[in-house]
């Protein structure tokens, strides 16, 4: 007994003692080591052996002295072991594994007054994710952060898909492919490929009360933790005992593998909501698309859009096929004008005189059809809060339970009052947003509402903790088709999507627009894909709130195609990428969570494209009947965009599927079990 505690009480002092601690994987594929230089902390990670990220920085920068910057000695460390599949209540999987090995390391630093500091990495066979704690210690109380020093120092000068941070259109640009040493700073999630065709993706997980990361290229190969700043110039104002958002690393051996990896979901606590059963996943259309091709306005006049007539007209479109809701944008007073520039002109519970939110309201509950409210903020954060109790409750009482909430306005034009009574500017991305935003889930979840939130913060897997948040833009979606003086959104821009800002979570891209040219509308331009892309993304692009973007006349002068919007469903059991290339082509098939049918989209860039794609992820021995939307032989996304062939026939598991896209074409399949 004598020697059992002699050899533990050893280990325990090597351990402490040791400026270096490694951990590995479970599958024994990647491995993180921590170690003390000089007294300063760094981490690196391998792969099979292989180092992708090099020693890398960590640490902070605080406005009063001393710093969590060195000094640094291991005062303890333990490690576990995790292993556990938890269910999600909606998503592009049902069940999910949580399986890593973790090392928590007690960091002390010998300073006057001394400072504790820990870290947290949890090391799955997929990536890696970080976090810093900040315990309760004496002479340290609130704080403020002027800097975060956490490193990414790559192993090469990756090909880096990316878009720039700190521009005025918040995250709503086309993402750039170049080599990693071209960048400045940039958001994440940021998706890389080495020269050895492995992926990586940087990112951040659970980010709470804490500002939006961007990576900003200090020199080389080495990128840094760039946190959005307040208006005062401080990164983090917080206080003992406080934890960071994860730092988040997914390494795969293909793109698709980055899809269906789910650590950013892992790093989220588990759901806080006890009662999940009003959370219901579906499709809508909506009073939207007309005003972004200028048919109709947000604003008050002869074209309003949001009238109780018009309402009445997508309500029955959506009774008349089976489609969850409508989406009613413009009905409150407040869209008069510059709205975008002058938030605090939104009333939330004040509608137009044209639109009789009881009489709409009342006339959808008699269709079976849900109405999806909708806050635009035009950015008056201090407009919207003032309201948003008030706000919440009236269409709570109006028995609405979805709403669509908006931002629009430029990245850092957040009016505040600060501490001195002065109104002041802030990042949409910041800390102060940060803390907006999750205030609005809480509030909607106190009251069983969901929300689809546009000009968002961007997504870190929260889905998980607060279910009821269920998608958001935080991309260039469909409607830059409508109106980009550029052109709109060019081939690739789908098939970069789901391998960096859909890596975070679901997208409300707001597919399904099947009048693709526009020439009467908005001659100058035109979706850039064929109609059978256009289904396709039903399936590539997920999110559980997915519009039927189009006007209601477009999809009755084509029911056939229509019929695949109709049948597809966006709650998932499984999840399965079947190929993959970023920015050129991908293939994914889902099967949907309530009945046996698997559905199938693949799309590609502006090259048209073949694959063979067995079809081995049905149920081995049973027939299916596919129902197939493709590009017809003459379709091309710039000559004959609405070519499409419609076909069926009969598979089973040991069937190859032959697809030919069509230059910025695709395909959607529905397999019906038929025995």
């Amino acid at each position: 007994m004598r020697l059992i505690i002699f050899i533990f009480v050893l280990l325990t002092l090597q351990n402490v003692c040791s400026q270096t601690l490694t951990v590995t994987s479970p599958g024994n594929i990647l491995s993180l080591k921590f170690e003390l230089k000089e007294g300063g902390a760094y981490y690196s990670i391998y792969r099979f052996g292989n180092e992708i990220i090099k020693p890398s920085r960590l640490g902070f920068i605080l406005k009063t002295s001393p710093n969590f910057d060195d000094g640094f000695s291991i005062k303890n460390s333990k490690t576990n072991s995790f292993d556990e599949t938890w269910t999600q209540p909606w998503g592009e999987v049902k069940d999910i594994r949580n399986n890593y090995n973790e090392i928590f390391i007690e960091l002390e630093k010998y300073s006057s007054p001394i400072r504790l500091m820990n870290l947290v990495f949890r090391v799955y066979d997929c990536g890696i994710g970080y976090r810093y704690e900040i315990p309760e210690q004496a002479a340290l109380s609130d704080f403020e952060i002027m800097d975060e020093l956490s490193e990414f120092n790559l192993s090469g000068n990756h090909s880096a898909w990316w878009i720039g941070a700190y521009q005025w259109n918040r995250y709503e640009y086309l993402y750039k492919n170049t080599p990693l040493q071209k960048l400045d700073t940039v958001h994440t999630p940021l998706t890389m490929e080495t020269k050895d065709g492995i992926f990586l993706s940087i990112h951040e997980a659970a980010l709470t009360d804490y500002p939006s990361m961007t990576l900003k290229r200090t020199g080389g190969n080495n990128l840094k933790a760039d946190l959005v700043p307040w208006s005062d110039g401080v990164r983090v104002k917080t206080s003992t005992p406080m934890k960071t958002p994860w730092r988040t690393i997914q390494i795969a051996d293909t793109p698709g593998d980055l899809i269906t990896d789910y650590l950013i979901l892992n790093l989220n606590e588990p759901n806080k909501l006890d009662d999940v059963s009003w959370i219901k996943p579906g499709k809508y259309v909506g009073i939207w698309w007309e005003m972004h091709l200028g048919k109709a306005t947000w604003g008050s006049g002869e074209r309003h859009g949001a009238t109780t007539e018009n309402a009445k007209k997508y309500i029955d479109f959506a009774a008349k096929y089976d489609l969850d809701g409508v989406l009613i944008e413009g009905w409150n007073i407040g869209w008069d004008g510059d709205w975008g520039a002058n938030g605090d002109i939104f009333n939330f519970t004040k509608p137009y005189p044209d639109f009789d939110i009881n009489e709409v309201t009342l006339y959808a509950k008699e269709k079976r059809v849900k109405i999806i409210g909708h806050h635009e903020t035009g950015g008056g954060i201090l407009n919207y809060e003032k309201q948003l109790p008030a706000a919440l409750d009236y269409y709570t009482e109006l028995g609405i339970n979805v709403i669509k909430t908006g931002y629009v306005n430029h990245g850092q034009n957040i009016k505040r009052v600060d501490e001195k009574g002065e109104t002041v500017k802030e990042w949409h991305h910041g800390q102060y947003m940060v803390r907006h935003y999750r205030k609005v889930v809480e509030e909607a979840a106190k009251r069983k509402i969901m929300l689809d939130v546009h000009e968002p913060i961007k997504p870190t897997g929260i889905r998980r903790t607060y279910p009821n948040m269920m998608t958001r833009e935080g991309a260039r979606g469909q409607e830059f088709d409508a109106w980009d003086p550029n052109g709109g959104n060019p081939p690739e821009h789908t098939l970069i999507l789901p391998f960096t800002r859909l890596l975070g979570g679901p997208m409300d891209f707001t597919p399904g627009i099947f009048n693709l040219t526009f020439n009467n509308e908005k001659p100058g331009n035109r979706v850039n894909t064929t109609l059978a892309k256009q289904l396709a993304h039903y399936i590539i692009i997920y999110s559980p709130l997915h519009m039927a973007a189009d006007l209601p006349e477009n999809y009755e002068a084509n029911l056939k195609p229509f019929k695949f919007i109709i049948d597809v469903p966006t709650d998932w059991q499984e999840t399965v990428v079947l190929n993959a290339s970023i920015g050129n082509y991908l293939t994914i098939a889902r099967k949907d969570r309530n009945s046996e049918d698997w559905f199938l989209g693949s799309a590609t860039d502006e090259h048209g494209r073949t694959f063979n794609v067995p079809l081995n992820f049905l149920t081995a021995g049973k027939k299916y009947l596919a129902e197939i939307y493709k590009d017809g032989e003459d379709a091309d996304w710039q000559t004959n965009p609405y070519s499409i062939e419609i076909v069926e026939e009969e598979v089973t598991g040991s069937s190859i599927l032959k697809i030919r896209l069509a230059p910025g074409g695709g395909m959607a399949v529905k397999f019906k079990l038929v025995d």
